[in-house]
């Protein structure tokens, strides 16, 4: 399979070296071109591109970039890729420690449809509740007992099994976690945010999310801050 990865941060370097270990065809981008990204092709195994090759002939494309990024990637860079191709968005909001305030998702829409219209495509949310690290090295075989789950949510059913089917190759159990007007339920500050919960945990933590976002995860007119300092 052929998978396009926009954004080279923990989570997309991650992604990228899992993919191809698992032997797919992974190229990566960043917002700086490909000359900022040989380190990361040799440790993982992917080809730097620009954004738009790689999702051009892509047949699942991951964007992975912070959410006040979004807004800013081309606004033609899904021209011409055809409809059926899968778009997972990785992404959450931390507005004191990163994004600022977006009005939308301060309101309570869930980020990942804000990330949709935004790139106009649907999205499948997944990805966004594990530590990069913990997505590197705590993968194992199907079975495995404890195996750690991973959501998905989103209203495309072809798109999510694709997506299950990708996390289940890099050795974790895929849950679905609704569709994608339910992907609040898997946002920072869920029973199931950071948590690597097995399946059956991860289900019942999904049932346990609040829908009020807590004030440590909602924008101040300081925001944003930084990770150390929030704002």
């Amino acid at each position: 399979m052929k998978i396009g990865i926009i954004g080279a941060g923990n989570i997309g370097q991650v992604l990228a070296e899992r993919f191809t270990q698992s032997g797919h065809d992974v190229s990566i981008a960043n917002s700086r071109g490909p000359d900022s990204l040989r380190d990361v092709e040799r440790t993982t195994g992917a080809v730097a591109v620009e954004a738009r090759d790689a999702v051009k002939g892509a047949e699942v494309v991951v964007v992975t970039i912070p959410e006040a990024k979004v807004p800013g990637l081309p606004k033609d860079l899904f021209a011409g890729v055809p409809a059926n191709v899968v778009v997972i968005d990785t992404g959450n909001y931390y507005p004191q420690q990163r994004d600022g305030r977006i009005e939308p998702i301060e309101k309570g829409m869930p980020e990942s449809r804000w990330v949709e219209q935004q790139i106009g495509r649907p999205v499948v949310k997944a990805f966004n509740n594990i530590y990069a690290a913990h997505l590197r090295e705590n993968g194992k075989p199907a079975g495995t007992a404890g195996r750690i789950a991973l959501p998905v949510a989103g209203d495309d059913h072809r798109a999510k099994s694709v997506v299950m089917k990708l996390i289940d190759e890099i050795g974790f159990d895929a849950v679905d976690a609704g569709e994608l007007d339910d992907s609040w339920r898997q946002q920072p500050a869920t029973p199931v945010y950071t948590a690597d919960l097995d399946a059956a945990a991860l289900r019942a933590a999904l049932q346990k999310a609040d829908p009020v976002r807590k004030p440590e995860w909602r924008a101040t007119d300081n925001s944003p801050g930084t990770f150390e300092n929030p704002a």
